[in-house]
């Protein structure tokens, strides 16, 4: 059993990788999901252009997140996990940040699904999930960054 969780020790670079790794799929999954809203957006309404304005919009709400509070979050998670006396495979992220993820992911599910057919539903939804994707993606330089990869040595 002891073999077991020596397994579970960890460096502090690879709970940074995992947090990169978790971030950058987050990014990618709602861009994806994006894509798919917009597209059923597109069958309902072809000629709107609310899906351009949708995607604009979306790109510069996540740009402001990505400086302005994403960015911060990850700073304080890179610092909190290079502050780690022994590090353990799960601590790449605290326990309440997870239980936050599988609500955003639960609530992000449950709007999606209710946007099916609702035009304007659909917009949100997808102005919603670009926003998140663009600023979980701008702001996970900071994994690779100078003092992340100093810090974690």
């Amino acid at each position: 059993m002891r073999d077991f969780f020596e397994v579970l020790n960890s460096s502090h670079k690879q709970l940074q990788i995992a947090a990169a790794l978790t971030w950058y799929i987050g990014g990618f999954v709602l861009a994806l999901k994006a894509n798919a809203l917009l597209q059923e957006a597109a069958l309902l309404q072809p000629s709107s252009s609310a899906i351009q304005w949708s995607i604009l919009c979306g790109l510069l709400i996540g740009a402001l997140k990505a400086k302005y509070l994403f960015s911060k979050s990850c700073s304080r998670n890179i610092n909190r996990i290079n502050q780690l006396e022994q590090p353990k495979l799960w601590q790449f992220f605290r326990p309440r940040f997870i239980l936050f993820l599988l609500l955003m992911i639960t609530l992000g599910s449950l709007l999606s699904k209710q946007a099916h057919g609702d035009f304007n539903y659909l917009i949100g939804v997808a102005t919603v999930d670009i926003s998140l994707a663009t600023a979980l993606l701008g702001s996970s330089y900071l994994f690779w960054s100078k003092e992340s990869s100093d810090s974690a040595e």
